[in-house]
């Protein structure tokens, strides 16, 4: 016989193991769209060779740029998704989304920097699909000031695939850290927020708030109400029912 036993007052995890959070933690970028060895070296007991190029998800096709995050204290990883792809993004209306080399993006029948003053006319051009998740992302990641630049140079190859670029950013910021919102889905899978990132400073949780209220800006999973950092624990908020894939880019 062969039973690793705990007294029955102790808690311990059920189910698969594996403890899940949430609320907002301080998150370090460990992998870019890692390979099967390179996610077993961080310890992640994957068996096949992930797939990023192609996926089909609610019967379209995306490419995924999966980052894998850690947390320090407590200890642990989990990932999330941002789905891309070489298309331009156009709002239901009719109209395109414009980016700039600054981080703006914004919709408009004509060049974003001819439609509104506040929008710099700095290597502006039609952003592409899921673009604007993963700035947002990379602002807060890479800590950009408001104004300075922040833009990939291989932005197309990137959407179709080839995230090298993106790939960079982990030992090139290795030190830095970006604030996620957790959540816990159908009781078992753990969630990151994609409608916000936050920078580690100021940790600003109202900012958090303002886009879970926001009309688009619901968290398809459980989360606590404080947003502290915390253990999860079953039954913390019933959200509304969504879509199963969450991403930004599906509001429009």
């Amino acid at each position: 016989m062969a039973i690793t036993a705990n007294n029955s007052n102790e808690e311990v995890a059920g189910g698969s193991g594996i403890p899940m959070f949430v609320g907002i933690a301080p998150m370090q970028v460990v992998a870019v769209n890692p390979t099967l060895k390179e996610l077993n070296d961080l310890g992640i007991p994957a068996k096949v060779e992930p797939e990023y190029i192609g996926v089909n998800i609610n019967s379209d096709t995306f490419n995924k740029i999966t980052f894998w995050v850690k947390c320090i204290e407590p200890e642990f990883l989990t990932r999330f998704d941002v789905l891309v792809k070489p298309e331009h993004r156009v709002a239901k209306s009719g109209k395109p989304q414009w980016c700039n080399s600054v981080g703006q993006f914004a919709f408009a029948d004509q060049k974003a920097s001819e439609a509104y003053d506040w929008f710099k006319d700095t290597g502006v051009r039609e952003a592409y699909i899921g673009e604007e998740t993963l700035m947002r992302f990379i602002q807060a990641y890479a800590n950009v000031a408001n104004g300075d630049e922040c833009a990939f140079e291989t932005m197309g190859k990137i959407m179709a695939g080839d995230v090298t670029e993106v790939r960079q950013l982990v030992n090139a910021l290795s030190e830095n850290r970006v604030r996620l919102l957790l959540g816990v889905k159908d009781g078992k899978y753990q969630q990151v927020y994609t409608k916000h990132f936050g920078r580690l400073k100021p940790f600003r949780k109202d900012l958090f708030i303002k886009q879970l209220n926001d009309d688009y800006g619901s968290f398809n999973a459980e989360y606590n109400a404080s947003l502290d950092l915390e253990k999860y624990v079953p039954g913390l908020i019933a959200p509304d029912p969504e879509p199963a894939v969450e991403t930004a880019d599906s509001n429009w």
